[in-house]
């Protein structure tokens, strides 16, 4: 629970007082509607005339600006968004076709690279200042796109591998959620989620590693991507594991999603084995021509009933009836399947694996960088040790970090791991969706992200309704690797037939 203090309560009401009267005064008429704004109706805008990128970016800064300070869901700003938007705009007067991101503003999670005055933290404090060599993969291909880059949002600090409270980073402060403040924003992503939630941005990327786009996604009524492995370059995103980490898109809406994902998948050579594998499974033409009305028609979706268990009946209620509105527009649900596989060696094998890659990953990145506070995960702990207070090592510790700094490379025990979690999705999942002939799973929110996680799997959560005290849930569609044409088709349409998101309430 955060302790939300006298200044800050204030600051609630105000929010809340001044979104009930937003829109209750008259508008010109043709005038262009920023709250809730899609990538589509923006790109409307800018092609009749009603919107710049320039007007944009200043509605999101302002909304930054006094969001913020109770939400604590961006980092810092891009002091270059507006010269960016600017630039936008001078290409669209002189004719210059852009894609649909062109001069449309994005939030990125602080552990994705940028090579401009912007910082790029995992929200600690110990590579505050750090300099990094390029863009990311993801980043470059969101230049090229015409993106602007209007900053960085707050993750769970170093990607929660310490870890700490759902949403904390020492230097962005406890991210809360728009929708009911004292209830978990979710991590790691939690600063994108919540950026897009309350309109901060219609576009944000964040990362996952198991369930850090997922959960921050169903947590705050968004929609997250989290693609198949591979499929989006982690080059220049700060690790975890490269057998599990993916970028992908948290927007309103299923649209606004696919089309971040149709600009940021590819290969890239500085993550060329992973981007080189998934590359396959690109199609012709891209994504967004799966965003079908009738996508769920005809698809075999399967309920796997271990996600399932331990909702309340009035939750467990509106997943039935979602299942029900599935078989409506010619979904074909198969009910009460079982996983065949034991995972209850899955988290350990998980976290052995994640201690030793993790170790390698990050003094791989810190070494690349061309100035760094740290170069070695070792001077990482160190660092927390020396700023205790600021790093709140009382609160949280840094456990992961010192068992994965025990580590020495990678030997026979997680040589047995790696075995272990292939046959878990291959006697899982895998095996699962082969004789069932399935297109996709559904499970609850993020409950699924495990068994999706270790097979560098794809999954799609989408907002499925709001418990009795306000709190967003979410479904997750997820497939196998490659899957996500189908995905897009089932999560769009359900999404056209259910409509369930609402704007935040900033409920106390």
């Amino acid at each position: 629970m955060v302790d939300l203090r006298p200044q800050v309560v204030a600051a609630v009401m105000g929010i809340i007082m001044a979104l009930a009267t937003a829109g209750g005064g008259s508008k010109p008429s043709g005038a262009f509607e920023f709250e809730e704004a899609t990538v589509n109706a923006i790109q409307l805008g800018f092609r009749n005339g009603t919107l710049t990128s320039t007007a944009l970016v200043r509605f999101y800064l302002d909304q930054i600006a006094r969001l913020n300070p109770l939400l604590r869901a961006v980092i810092e700003v891009n002091p270059d968004a507006l010269a960016q938007a600017a630039r936008a705009d001078a290409e669209r007067r002189r004719g210059a076709s852009g894609g649909a991101l062109h001069g449309v503003p994005v939030l990125l999670k602080d552990n994705i690279a940028t090579r401009d005055r912007l910082n790029t933290t995992a929200g600690s404090l110990a590579l505050l200042g750090s300099v990094v060599p390029r863009d990311a993969g993801v980043v470059a291909r969101l230049r090229a796109a015409g993106a602007v880059i209007l900053g960085k949002a707050n993750p769970s600090e170093w990607s929660n591998f310490r870890p700490v409270e759902s949403g904390w980073s020492a230097r962005g402060g406890q991210t809360l959620n728009p929708y009911v403040l004292s209830a978990t924003p979710c991590g790691s992503s939690a600063g994108p989620g919540v950026a897009a939630a309350a309109n901060m941005a219609a576009v944000t990327l964040g990362s996952e590693t198991d369930g850090s786009i997922l959960c921050p996604s169903s947590a705050n009524s968004v929609v997250g991507i989290k693609p198949t492995v591979g499929l989006t370059s982690r080059s220049g995103v700060i690790p975890i594991t490269p057998r599990q980490d993916t970028i992908g898109p948290m927007c309103r809406t299923v649209s606004d999603a696919v089309h971040v994902l149709d600009a940021i998948v590819g290969y890239d050579k500085l993550d060329a084995e992973a981007t080189g594998a998934a590359s396959k499974y690109i199609p012709r033409g891209g994504y967004t021509q799966f965003l079908r009305a009738d996508g769920l028609r005809g698809k075999r979706i399967g309920v796997p009933t271990v996600f399932f268990e331990g909702y309340d009946q009035v939750q467990l209620a509106v997943y039935e009836k979602h299942l029900n509105t599935m078989r409506k527009h010619g979904a074909i649900v198969v009910e009460d399947l079982d996983i065949a596989t034991n995972f209850t060696d899955l988290y350990d094998k998980e976290t052995l694996l994640m201690n030793a890659e993790f170790k390698l990953s990050i003094n791989a990145y810190l070494s690349d960088l061309l100035r760094s506070p740290v170069r070695s995960l070792s001077d990482i702990i160190a660092f927390n040790n020396k700023h205790s207070v600021e790093e709140r090592l009382k609160d949280f510790g840094q456990p992961d970090l010192i068992a994965a700094e025990k580590t020495n490379g990678i030997g026979a025990r997680e040589r047995a791991a790696t075995r272990r979690l292939k046959e878990i999705s291959a006697n899982g999942l895998e095996k699962l969706v082969k004789e069932h002939r399935l297109d996709a799973i559904v499970a609850p929110n993020s409950d699924a992200s495990s068994v999706l996680a270790v097979g560098g799997y794809p999954g799609i959560a989408v907002p499925a309704g709001y418990d009795k005290g306000g709190v967003p849930f979410a479904i997750c569609f997820g497939g196998l690797s490659g899957y996500e044409p189908r995905l897009i088709e089932m999560a769009y349409a359900f999404e056209q037939a259910t409509r369930v998101r609402r704007p935040p309430t900033f409920k106390r």
